[in-house]
């Protein structure tokens, strides 16, 4: 059994509670799962366990309410957006907690308040964010004006590492541009999703945006079925494959945010002490589970142990535990297998004479899914630790001694989301990546997003754009008319 929830926090996920029982679903009793948190499988919460069939009734409420959506138009469609921020931030602590105890990020750093608060910053910035006609051509030849209107249904599957906040991304832009959503959340982190829902359900149409509880046929379903004329998907790269497959007989369009394995490249006049805490956060940053975060580390031979002993240093400092207590930092794996992933990619590198400098050292059976920050060095690239993406705590450092090597090195894989470079030279940092093949690369820091920034892989790590305008008019149909 996980420890008892303290007052506050049982007071907290009570709110959510109501919230939920007043605006989801009814659902069946006998159709519920429990789910199981972390900290030594005890059940938080119930969700339901809908169907296919549920999926088709949230697919007719979506039919009916969308074109009122919007016809409303971008003004009105943004005045009720905001107020389903501020419910958003009125919430944010409740929501917080229950993200804190479900999905394992700690409460405070950059978690699980950064995560619910971040849920309102994206739906204000959607909300605001201009998206004027665009006039192509006005002049003897004629005239020309490029408009965005809406796809109208948008299926969007989201992940467990950032539950709410990622639904969010994915709800947000689609209400402004006049869309309908239904929203399948991951199922180890229902809950967080369903609080989402049910706090901006409290303003916006009924029917305009519905979350299915299901398994993987309920994703399935939804990725081939012909109401949906457009697809959001955050997750693995085999998945995705999968859903542009499935997708393709609709025509359906596709925004596929897939895996990374992010490299970072440190230039030999970096400053080790003043980077390390930049690398750690890119690296660890809830606790790896991250897409965009920094998997490999490329580090000049001249300044290699310094650097690690600065990242060693810094992480020692960094307490990991419950996320809902308050001095944690870090907090466990999400769940069995992907603390069994961790784990066996380092005990991989061990064997092949890898150094472990901090962490790998788990105690299996402690309860919990934790797997303590580890840094390893003498690896090659051909050590699965580097080649795989490890989506937790274990950060390989390989050295390099020529600028055009290790380019081709962080090049190498096939998958390109993020990478960043790291000098006191920014100019030169700047040259370097733009030789870096990923959808983005950011100089001395790793996994920064801004909600007016685009964001989107290359490679097999995906396609299509989230954030800012051009993630409007991701969730958009362009319409010229001229004349």
């Amino acid at each position: 059994m996980g420890p008892h929830l303290d007052d506050h926090t049982d007071s907290a996920l009570t709110k959510l509670a109501r919230i939920l029982t007043g605006t989801s679903h009814k659902t069946d009793p006998s159709k519920e799962s429990c789910l199981r948190t972390h900290r030594g499988e005890s059940v938080i919460g119930h969700a339901p366990v809908q169907t296919v069939d549920d999926l088709e009734v949230a697919v007719e409420a979506a039919k009916r309410a969308q074109p009122a959506w919007e016809a409303l138009g971008h003004a009105e469609r943004s005045r009720i957006m905001l107020e389903a921020a501020e419910a958003l931030d009125r919430s944010a602590e409740a929501l917080a907690q229950l993200v804190a105890h479900e999905q394992g990020k700690p409460l405070d750093g950059p978690g699980a308040r950064f995560e619910a608060g971040g849920c309102a910053v994206w739906m204000r910035t959607a909300a605001t964010t201009p998206l004027e006609p665009e006039t192509v051509v006005d002049d003897d030849s004629g005239h020309a004006v490029l408009n965005y209107r809406a796809i109208g249904i948008v299926g969007a599957i989201n992940p467990w590492n950032w539950p709410a906040l990622i639904a969010m991304w994915q709800l947000a832009p689609s209400l402004r541009m006049g869309n309908a959503v239904v929203m399948k959340p991951a199922s180890d982190t229902t809950l967080s999703v369903l609080a989402m829902a049910a706090i901006v359900n409290q303003v916006l149409p009924e029917g305009v945006f519905t979350v299915v509880a299901g398994g993987g046929e309920v994703g399935a379903a939804i990725t081939k079925h012909p109401a949906f004329g457009k697809i959001m998907f955050t997750g693995s790269t085999p998945t995705g494959k999968s859903i542009a497959r499935d997708a393709s007989d609709n025509l359906a369009r596709l925004t596929l945010e897939l895996g990374g394995n992010d490299a970072g490249i440190v230039l030999p006049d970096a400053d080790p002490k003043a980077i390390a805490e930049g690398l750690f956060w890119g690296a660890f940053i809830n606790t790896g589970q991250t897409c965009a975060a920094l998997k490999r580390l490329y580090v000049h031979d001249s300044i290699h142990d310094e650097v690690v002993a600065e990242l060693v240093a810094f992480a020692k400092n960094v307490p990991m535990g419950p996320g809902y207590e308050a001095e944690n930092l870090l907090g466990p794996l999400t769940n069995r297998g992907q603390w069994n992933i961790v784990n066996d990619l380092v005990e991989k590198a061990k064997a092949d004479g890898a150094t472990i400098a901090l962490g790998g050292n788990p105690d299996a059976d402690a309860p919990g899914y934790f797997y303590p920050a580890t840094i390893v060095t003498d690896v090659t690239d051909e050590s699965e630790l580097v080649s795989e993406e490890q989506f937790g705590p274990a950060l390989p450092v390989l050295r390099y001694t020529d600028l055009d090597d290790v380019i081709a090195r962080a090049n190498a894989v096939d998958v390109g989301l993020g990478g960043s470079v790291w000098s006191s030279d920014v100019a030169s940092a700047r040259e370097v990546a733009a030789r870096v093949q990923s959808g983005t690369v950011w100089i001395n820091q790793h996994g920064t997003l801004h909600p007016l920034v685009p964001f989107g892989g290359i490679k097999s790590s995906g396609y299509g754009l989230e954030f800012g305008v051009e993630g409007l008019k991701a969730v958009a149909v362009p319409q010229v008319i001229s004349g």
